[in-house]
């Protein structure tokens, strides 16, 4: 049935989407609360942590949640047309703030944009700089991105209990419909 899910779709869904939150925290802890928001106020070029394997992790790990909620929901033929929109969106994003960061920071960010990939995250080359992690601010800043992802998991539950548990015909054949 088109939308159903499993309990194999639901692990491998939520795997999916703790990966890519592990991601997005570790990238948040290291350059702040600051890219969480568009702005052209950067103070530093963050190229430690996990921005040495590649130069949009936050980014990365927004298409594994995407990932995981679609695998979920059980609407696998979304797949292809959630990376489409998920790699036209994010292009555009990515190529108006690789202009910024190099009108701000010149050489400093052509050296580190040619020695990191951009989406497929690859081991760095060599010592890596340290730096410092927040992690307290990272997690705070993202809380109410778990309560989103709380609500959307219950809804996901909630629909397959009524489609495909007890939740009677009339239930079944309303969320049918939609």
């Amino acid at each position: 049935m088109p939308g159903s899910t499993s309990p194999f779709r639901w692990e491998v869904g939520i795997a999916l989407i703790v990966i890519g939150e592990a991601i997005r925290l570790a990238g948040v802890a290291a350059a702040g609360t600051v890219t969480r928001r568009r702005s052209r106020n950067v103070q530093r070029l963050v190229t430690y942590g996990i921005f040495a394997w590649a130069r949009n992790p936050l980014y990365i790990g927004n298409f594994l949640i995407w990932l995981g909620f679609v695998t979920i929901s059980g609407v696998l033929w979304f797949l292809p047309i959630a990376v489409l929109l998920f790699a036209v969106e994010y292009e555009l994003i990515v190529r108006y703030e690789e202009g910024v960061l190099e009108s701000i920071f010149g050489r400093e960010y052509l050296d580190y944009k040619s020695e990191t990939p951009r989406w497929i995250p690859r081991p760095p080359k060599g010592p890596q700089p340290e730096g410092e992690y927040h992690w307290g601010e990272a997690f705070k800043s993202e809380i109410s991105t778990f309560l989103q992802y709380a609500v959307l998991l219950l809804a996901f539950w909630i629909k397959s209990q009524i489609v495909e548990g007890s939740g009677g015909v009339w239930a079944k054949g309303f969320i049918k419909t939609f």
